[in-house]
């Protein structure tokens, strides 16, 4: 089952390449212009994730895809690296998996020349990782 969290960050990564969530059934587009703050996700991204939670059910979908939002968040679904571009994309626990990735209709992706879409990166904790490394390092020597 993808938790609400997985399928953030799925829509955050796919945000982060322009794709957009469909709202009422392709009537309304909606596509956070930030997505992180700091270490967090946005006010904007959270507003707009709030927004896909109280949408009628079945009708809010990741541009490009045959899969509710609402769908993923079943216990029918997961969300898992494609093995062509190494994005999240959703797969059926039990049944015939979608075919398509939400990369199809990106001719430039996958593009090992530029950043991957991430998730959310504690600067403070990362940088407090290095210097623990650091200091062990200096240890050894």
């Amino acid at each position: 089952m993808a938790s609400q969290e997985k399928v953030k960050q799925y829509l955050a990564y796919w945000f982060q390449l322009g794709k957009k969530v469909l709202l009422d059934n392709g009537q309304e587009a909606i596509l956070p212009a930030l997505i992180f703050e700091g270490d967090r996700y946005s006010r904007e991204f959270e507003s707009c994730w709030q927004r896909i939670l109280a949408s009628k059910a079945g009708s809010c979908y990741l541009e490009g895809t045959e899969q509710s939002i609402h769908q993923l968040l079943s216990p029918a679904w997961d969300i898992n690296p494609c093995a062509r571009c190494g994005m999240p994309v959703p797969t059926i626990e039990f049944g015939i998996p979608s075919p398509i990735c939400p990369c199809h209709d990106l001719p430039s992706w996958p593009n090992s020349d530029l950043p991957s879409p991430r998730s959310p990166v504690d600067s403070l904790a990362h940088l407090n990782k290095i210097r623990e490394r650091l200091g062990r390092s200096s240890e050894i020597f």
